[in-house]
């Protein structure tokens, strides 16, 4: 790679930027990336930060700016760098988050990092406009290198996370590819319309885990099969309006007190989910539990939406109650229904 003269005064540098390529070392600190945070708002370099997208730059332009995008990307962690940009004496950079890592020692020639810091980079880098990395996803916005990193982690064309409650799962991906995931992965039950009516059905009540249990649909074609009744870990997803919706159903230790709830979570942004309202129900023996509110969108994690208490909670004496005959199972039926709010 070409070398890029940069002058300090009162003495000159020959600050060659030199990326890293088939180096032990370099293996070894990637073992433990680390992402570097925005730069500060009282920064000079990053002062010109813009939040609105550049539109019609020319192609030749991005072109251009993607080449020297590659300079920006630290040799040892392939961050994009931001203020302050370090280099040792013969030119080589890395970040900031990565500087203490390498014990003050620059990580491609070994010589002392000292405090040098590549100001003509910096510079660089306000003057670069990018397209944000969700452009596959469908965000045609270009935007300044110091706004990039904020945007795309507000971007509404972001990739979700998979919304299965069941076990951790590192799977991203649009809509449509989340529901096709879950439906082969997952093996989640798909429901069609906007109602619904199951069973949770659990032998002994007394045993409260922090896990996801099954809802059971009661019209379903084996819903006189014995077997419908074992305490599974599969969550629900319906479908209606054009949207997709997911149904948990758990029991967890609220202080010592073990409880129910039941909540709904819409598989799309925030904005979206207030478009939609949906109520549940628990009820028998003369006594009736409801539930009305808006859905959750799965931006939020399903510990998180858990955790706020948003949904149909039911202590475990109701629960009992609920479930009649010698309280020795927990048999609660939960029915429910998703609308569109009229705007």
């Amino acid at each position: 790679m070409g070398q890029i003269n940069v002058f300090y005064s009162p003495t000159f540098v020959d600050s060659g930027f030199v990326m890293a390529s088939g180096n032990s070392y370099f293996d070894e600190m990637r073992k433990n990336p680390e992402v570097t945070d925005l730069p500060n708002s009282d920064d000079p370099i990053g002062a010109e930060n813009l939040d609105d997208p550049v539109h019609h730059l020319p192609k030749s332009s991005i072109a251009v700016a993607s080449s020297v995008r590659e300079l920006l990307d630290c040799p040892v962690c392939l961050n994009a760098m931001y203020p302050p940009i370090h280099q040792c004496s013969n030119g080589h950079t890395l970040c900031s988050a990565c500087k203490p890592r390498v014990h003050n020692r620059c990580p491609t020639c070994r010589h002392e990092l000292g405090n040098i810091r590549c100001l003509a980079l910096e510079k660089v880098a306000s003057s670069l406009d990018l397209p944000c990395k969700y452009q596959s996803f469908g965000c045609v916005g270009i935007y300044p290198y110091y706004s990039k990193l904020k945007h795309e982690s507000q971007c509404t064309f972001r990739p979700y996370n998979c919304p299965y409650a069941g076990s951790e799962c590192s799977v991203v991906g649009d809509i449509p590819s989340l529901v096709t995931h879950l439906k082969d992965d997952h093996k989640v039950d798909m429901h069609s319309g906007s109602t619904f009516n199951h069973r949770y059905v659990k032998s002994n009540p007394h045993e409260v885990e922090n896990a996801t249990w099954m809802l059971t649909n009661v019209h379903s074609p084996t819903s006189s099969n014995k077997n419908l009744f074992k305490s599974l870990i599969v969550p629900q997803v319906f479908s209606c309006f054009g949207q997709c919706f997911c149904l948990h159903f758990e029991a967890f230790q609220l202080g010592v007190s073990p409880v129910y709830i039941a909540f709904l979570r819409f598989m799309g942004n925030d904005e979206d989910a207030k478009n939609y309202g949906y109520s549940l129900e628990v009820g028998s023996m003369g006594r009736k539990l409801m539930w009305q509110g808006v859905p959750r969108s799965i931006r939020d994690s399903h510990r998180k939406v858990r955790d706020s208490y948003v949904g149909l909670i039911i202590q475990r004496n109701m629960a009992l109650f609920f479930s009649g005959g010698d309280k020795k199972e927990l048999k609660l039926r939960v029915t429910g229904r998703i609308w569109k709010e009229q705007l």
